[in-house]
């Protein structure tokens, strides 16, 4: 058990290691992505925003100062806390300039509470220039990196729009775990075409790498994306909230029960949210995890090794 939790939590994580509430901020460092600019493609995987999956952050022409600033003043009416994470959230977050990027990355380690970061970013964004800059902030303050792979799957990887294939996110991801760099996978749920047990395979694969964390997300219909162009077409199945916490709790036996779970459910802007509109009730769905983890007397691990 880790305190109430069936499972590893982010938040049990943190406390631990820093000793008390720790808060991640997120932040727009103003970067693009070689899926949008032209590079690979030109209007990002199927399912992404207009901001890139950043849908929360602050403006981004604001400084990161001004941006780390205003997230402190917001998060300060949920939590009290003084120590937090900057969060490098959307679009791709190593893809630049070593130069450009270490300014960045600075900037916010200047911030005052700043105690660590988090950078999401794509496995075909970090080269050995890049490798050796984290392996540098890794040596100074908490870092991990956040590789979005979403699926094991070609045919889902093609669907999605990935634009790398499983064998660069395996280099990327044995790179920075030989530099001890803490490695977060994204895997997304609920992909059309995708069987309940694809989307296990999925989970065993990255299980079985020993990364340091794992976010699930359910897949979000979100208003102007092509995702939602699709939709509308097909219909396509979307998995209901039972269906979801049965896949979850499947996937949490799975898991090494030393990988922290950074996330079970995503957060959809109202606005914006075309399907599962389920997922908007966040804690509702966290509930029902814990509640079917304790009706089947299991947790986090109970299958693994597999």
């Amino acid at each position: 058990m880790w305190n109430d939790k069936r499972y590893h939590t982010l938040d049990y994580e943190l406390k631990k290691t820093f000793g008390e509430k720790t808060i991640k901020l997120s932040i727009d460092g103003n970067f693009t992505c070689p899926n949008r600019d032209g590079t690979i493609g030109n209007r990002g995987c199927i399912f992404c925003s207009e901001r890139g999956s950043g849908d929360f952050n602050s403006d981004k022409n604001k400084s990161i100062t001004e941006q780390i600033q205003e997230q402190k003043q917001i998060m300060s009416k949920k939590w009290k806390s003084n120590t937090y994470i900057g969060y490098f959230q959307n679009y791709t977050n190593t893809y630049d300039t070593v130069k450009n990027l270490r300014k960045k990355f600075s900037e916010a380690l200047n911030c005052e509470q700043i105690s660590g970061l988090a950078i999401a970013t794509r496995p075909d964004c970090i080269n050995s220039e890049i490798l050796e800059l984290l392996e540098e902030l890794n040596s100074k303050t908490f870092l991990w990196v956040e590789l979005g792979l979403q699926s094991i799957h070609d045919k889902t990887a093609a669907f999605l729009r990935r634009g790398y294939k499983l064998e660069q996110f395996d280099e990327t991801c044995e790179q920075l775990m030989k530099r001890k760099i803490k490695t977060v996978v994204h895997l997304i749920l609920g992909i059309p075409g995708e069987t309940k047990s694809q989307m296990l395979d999925s989970v065993k694969y990255v299980s079985a790498k020993n990364v340091w964390g794992v976010k699930l997300h359910m897949l979000h219909v979100l208003k102007n994306t092509d995702l939602a162009e699709y939709y509308q077409k097909t219909g396509f199945k979307i998995l209901t909230r039972e269906e979801y916490v049965d896949i979850v709790c499947d996937a949490l036996m799975l898991l090494n029960p030393d990988t922290v779970i950074h996330r079970l459910t995503g957060d959809g802007k109202k606005s914006d949210l075309i399907e599962p509109l389920w997922t908007l009730h966040k804690l509702k769905v966290l509930s029902d995890i814990d509640k079917e983890l304790k009706f089947r007397e299991s947790c986090q691990g109970e299958h693994f090794p597999l």
